[in-house]
């Protein structure tokens, strides 16, 4: 997978970016690595833009321990890791790893029908500073209805991101949808739009999904 997207962070824009790549080396088990990139470009004059940089190198593996096709519903446990790097201008000045963030995560989906499918995915993402060896916790309850267009790949749908960390809460409501564009080719494409202008304002996000051939 490659990506791209942008954020309105309201003195700035955020241009993200990133390389994943996903695999199954068994039955049930996934594993991914990915590269997310940040980029800020700063409006109205303000000065105050973070350093753009390569975020992190993120690790996962999920492993799904239910699946029924009878109850048309699947659980997994999974975990991610990942090793937060400094901003490009540091490079070489410093510490090139600035943190860790480790988050276990459980996920729940079923099928209703042929068409309609809902996801849960929640966790808690700690978030490890080594700075000033600070570990604060962010629980992250997201979840999906999607609607499955028959004899195709393609769907669209609606996801709601919450998080809760501290005492605040924020969701981001994120209509979606994605299309086939031939056997091995498909664009995911993605919107943001949040309760609140607190953290940000409008984001989309585009998904480029290659996937080879099976055997």
């Amino acid at each position: 997978n490659v990506g791209f997207g942008l954020k309105d962070k309201g003195d700035f824009d955020e241009y993200t970016a990133l390389v994943e790549y996903e695999w199954a080396p068994i039955n049930r088990l996934g594993l991914e690595i990915e590269l997310p990139f940040s980029f800020y470009y700063p409006i109205k004059g303000s000065n105050s833009v973070p350093g753009s940089k390569l975020n992190s190198l993120k690790l996962a593996a999920q492993y799904s321990f239910y699946v029924s096709e009878k109850n048309k519903t699947s659980m997994a446990l999974g975990y991610i890791q990942e090793f937060e790097i400094t901003d490009f201008e540091k490079y070489g000045k410093g510490k090139f790893l600035t943190g860790n963030v480790y988050n276990p995560f459980f996920v729940a989906a079923r099928r209703f029908g042929n068409n309609f499918h809902t996801l849960l995915y929640t966790g808690p993402a700690m978030f490890h500073h080594f700075d000033d060896k600070s570990v604060h916790t962010s629980w992250q309850i997201n979840s999906n209805f999607h609607y499955m267009i028959s004899g195709t790949r393609n769907f669209i749908g609606i996801e709601f991101n919450k998080s809760i960390q501290q005492r605040d809460f924020d969701m981001t409501i994120r209509p979606q949808m994605r299309v086939g564009i031939s056997d091995n080719l498909l664009v995911g494409i993605v919107t943001g739009i949040p309760i609140s202008r607190e953290n940000e304002r409008f984001s989309t996000f585009i998904r480029l999904i290659y996937e080879p051939k099976h055997k």
